[in-house]
């Protein structure tokens, strides 16, 4: 479910791999298992001070579906989402490169540099080196690299391969590649575990744990196997009244289109025969509404034979939310639980990523790390390394009950999401640390921290703001990140301002409606400056 909007947050394309050469399948893959193996002596916690020397090759390409992503207003900046990966600059002998599609304007990368607590900005900024491949084409930013061999070399020459390793969004051949012509190792999954990252994946690995998910069928690769495993799950449970059909490597909502059955009760179970059931059910899924307007069932049906589908419960509810855990796998094999969330999820089914809020609420959130963590064992189990997430829903129960709310686990995301750089924000201001214990975040004197965030504060009378008319915005009313108070907001996206007058924030306070407090105010203070009313995404 993540990014939803992005979130969340693996539709890999093939065809983008394919169009680059590669190594031969035997030898690629036994280099880059050595290279992989280097990875224990050369990664640290980012919240780790470290003396040694270390070089960081960021690539924060989106390598997924890219016409999906098109869907996404401003979609070609969220390669800025990872700049809070500098961080790491506050460790004295570490240098980071960064590389993307389009020059980062400076006032960006000075913003980033200028959070960065207890070093000065000029001794960070000398060790950070910056490559554009000044591409702004429709094909992941990884992909673009591979396609300028001195580019590479360029970078190759900037780093000691003997003390660096690869960092990215998402994991595809792609970035496999491009960590063999570096000769480093890559901080993340490999691709060819991505299967644990789909639809049907996921629901293998919550059988596997016990964990509870919603009843769905197998994947199935045309429209006429889907209706039929779409039936066969009406009939399983003939008091459904809706379910999710999911391109099995969606993502972030993208690739969910909801049915409903209700308008289908003349021939709901036992009313009707099976042949009849089919036939209208065939009829009503070629109707199914998708989050972009143009789209329509053919395209779907194009998407299904590519990416295969499944057709899975919808969970029902009058109170329902969205949390979310998110872990990370370490180079030595341990998992770890690194925070917990509720999403704010909208579009035309509330399928879609908008938001986050952390941590997700106290009812749940020990519940849903112990499920994310047992996620993450089997994950490890399988090889796999680095980010991954564990989306859930929850219900409401009847005050009668046992227990609050009802958890049911949606999916896993094997790469970093919509929630990934507010937590990496909140760690770089406050140089705090996360709790499981208690599933808190804690700064200095043991206070802990909450924060609003999304990547979706958007409206047209923002548009012609430049990042220095933000800062202008925020200062004047003090609502910036105050490190001494350890309150205030941070940003991102700021390059897609301008341009769709769209916006990232992450807003930090001492108490959950105190985050909640300071977003509103950037929000009503970015209005008052621009004249306009935002079109607010927990509201969509």
């Amino acid at each position: 479910m993540e990014l939803q909007c992005l979130a969340a947050e693996g539709m890999f394309s093939k065809i983008s791999v394919n169009q680059v050469p590669l190594q031969s399948e035997v030898a690629h893959q036994g280099r880059f298992q050595q290279l992989q193996n280097q990875l224990r002596d050369r990664w640290l916690p980012a919240d780790q001070f470290d003396c040694q020397e270390r070089h960081i090759v960021v690539v924060p390409s989106l390598s997924l579906d890219q016409e999906e992503l098109q869907k996404i207003a401003g979609v070609h900046y969220y390669e800025e989402r990872l700049l809070f990966s500098l961080i790491r600059l506050r460790n004295p002998n570490t240098k980071v490169v960064y590389a993307t599609s389009q020059p980062l304007h400076p006032s960006i990368v000075d913003y980033y540099l200028e959070l960065l607590p207890g070093i000065p900005s000029s001794h960070a900024r000398s060790r950070l080196e910056l490559f554009s491949v000044y591409d702004a084409s429709k094909k992941p930013l990884t992909q673009k690299l591979l396609e300028r061999p001195r580019l590479i070399e360029k970078i190759r020459r900037s780093i000691n391969s003997a003390q660096a390793y690869l960092a990215c969004y998402n994991s595809t051949e792609l970035e496999q590649e491009l960590a063999l012509r570096l000769d480093i190792p890559l901080l993340a999954l490999d691709p060819q575990l991505l299967y644990w990252g789909t639809k049907s994946g996921s629901r293998e690995i919550f059988a596997e744990c016990g964990i509870p998910h919603p009843d769905g069928s197998k994947l199935v690769w045309n429209p006429e196997d889907l209706a039929m495993a779409a039936v066969d799950l009406w009939e399983r449970q003939p008091q459904l009244q809706r379910m999710v059909i999911k391109l099995n490597q969606g993502f972030s909502g993208e690739g969910n289109a909801l049915l409903d059955l209700r308008p289908l009760s003349d021939v709901s179970p036992p009313a009707a025969s099976h042949r009849e059931r089919m036939t209208a059910l065939q009829r009503a899924l070629q109707q199914l509404r998708f989050q972009c307007a143009s789209e329509g069932w053919e395209h779907f049906c194009e998407k299904v034979r590519q990416l295969g589908a499944i057709a899975e419960a919808f969970v029902e509810g009058e109170t329902k939310l969205s949390p979310s855990v998110q872990g990370r796998i370490t180079p030595q094999g341990d998992v770890e639980i690194l925070s917990t969330h509720d999403q704010v999820l909208g579009g035309p089914d509330g399928q879609i990523f908008l938001g986050c809020s952390f941590p997700a609420q106290s009812d749940y959130r020990l519940e849903i790390q112990a499920m994310g963590r047992q996620v993450g064992e089997s994950l490890a189990h399988r090889g796999a390394l680095e980010r991954y997430g564990v989306d859930f829903i929850a219900v409401r129960q009847p005050p009668e009950s046992l227990k609050p709310w009802q958890l049911y686990a949606i999916e896993i995301n094997l790469r970093k999401g919509g929630t990934t750089h507010p937590f990496m924000a909140l760690k770089l201001l406050t140089e705090g640390r996360y709790n499981p214990g208690d599933g808190l975040f804690y700064a200095n004197q043991d206070q802990p921290k909450y924060y609003r965030a999304t990547d979706n504060l958007q409206n047209p009378s923002y548009q012609g703001l430049l990042p220095s008319d933000l800062m202008d915005i925020i200062v004047s009313q003090r609502l910036h990140f105050n490190s001494i108070k350890g309150t205030g907001a941070a940003f991102h996206l700021m390059g897609c301002l301008s341009e769709y007058g769209k916006l990232g924030v992450t807003a930090i306070g001492n108490t959950p409606e105190q985050a909640d407090s300071i977003y509103q105010q950037v929000v009503d203070a970015l209005d008052q400056a621009t004249g306009g009313t935002a079109a607010d995404p927990t509201c969509d």
